[in-house]
């Protein structure tokens, strides 16, 4: 019943869903040059998709016309090598409005964040993806997190809308997710339905997605160590668990672990990983804060130790 393009090259196991920073110049605005050679760089380090101006982008920081400019310049790096979906959000007519932007702008799709503020039931939360899905010709896939957490019964009615591509999710409910799966195989059996982890560093529950057939997944490390993004993407995909743990234990949970030291972290810990690797994409926007001192240079030792077990496993 979805568009079968995107998802099949959403489902291609090339590597993992790049989700660019987005970058500012000294005077604080966009900085469209910096932005596209962070875009080129993760396509040609293997990037499956780009997710441009979501969460790790900052989408909540950006005009509409900053955002509009940033899709159409990750459209323009990207060449048509991979897909760019781009973000949407806000109240139902905002977040057309941002849709409609990245049609016009070149996108592929859409990824739909939760509705600001509220927190809708069921039926509401229905009808406004429902809204957004039949406001363009692209396909979106709706983010789970939130305040935008569906019954299997809702996901199902997604499923079965022609321009709905998929579920992130970003509430970590295995048993609500499993629930989810089957009730999608059997309600909507003809649906070409695509998951995805979206927990923040989903590397750390990438094993436990597996188990129960989720393999897709957004990677904000792919922004700033993209060698260790995908040394650990080849590895899951791979059934290399001895891999797999040793970046976890090594890497990827001493991230997590420095990233509850702060709110915002997601993000800003990841921008400055991408300055930390020579390119400057300026600082978040507020309401977001930089890194404490102390956190920059636990993340460099991180940064360290990742690239080392890397060289280590021959990838």
């Amino acid at each position: 019943m979805t568009s079968a393009p995107l998802a099949a090259r959403l489902s291609i196991p090339r590597g993992p869903l790049f989700f660019p920073v987005t970058a500012y110049g000294p005077d604080g605005g966009v900085d469209l040059d910096t932005y596209r050679t962070h875009v080129r760089r993760g396509v040609e380090a293997g990037a499956a998709a780009v997710f441009a101006c979501c969460g790790t982008g900052e989408f909540h920081a950006l005009t509409p016309e900053e955002f509009e400019a940033c899709v159409a310049a990750a459209v323009e790096a990207t060449g048509g090598a991979v897909p760019v979906v781009a973000g949407a959000g806000y109240g139902t007519a905002l977040a057309v409005d941002f849709a409609r932007r990245a049609e016009r702008a070149g996108a592929d799709g859409l990824l739909a964040m939760p509705p600001y503020l509220v927190v809708a039931g069921q039926e509401g939360l229905l009808r406004h993806y429902t809204q957004l899905a039949d406001a363009t010709s692209l396909d979106i896939i709706v983010y789970q997190r939130d305040n935008a957490v569906f019954t299997p019964e809702t996901v199902v009615e997604l499923a079965r809308h022609p321009g709905v591509l998929g579920l992130k999710d970003g509430l970590g409910d295995l048993d609500l997710m499993q629930r989810t799966l089957s009730a999608v195989r059997t309600g909507a059996p003809d649906a070409e339905f695509l998951y995805f982890n979206g927990l923040p560093t989903a590397e750390l529950t990438g094993l436990a997605y597996r188990g129960i057939g989720i393999t897709l997944y957004s990677s904000a490390v792919f922004c700033f160590a993209p060698e260790i993004a995908q040394a650990f993407h080849r590895a899951l995909n791979t059934g290399d668990d001895t891999t797999v743990n040793r970046l976890l234990d090594g890497f990827y949970r001493p991230l997590v672990e420095l990233r509850g030291q702060g709110r915002g972290y997601a993000v800003s810990l990841v921008k400055a990983g991408v300055r930390m690797r020579g390119l400057d994409v300026g600082e978040v926007r507020p309401p977001l804060h930089e890194p404490h001192e102390e956190h920059l240079k636990r993340l460099a030792e991180l940064l360290d130790r990742g690239l080392t077990l890397v060289e280590g496993t021959g990838a």
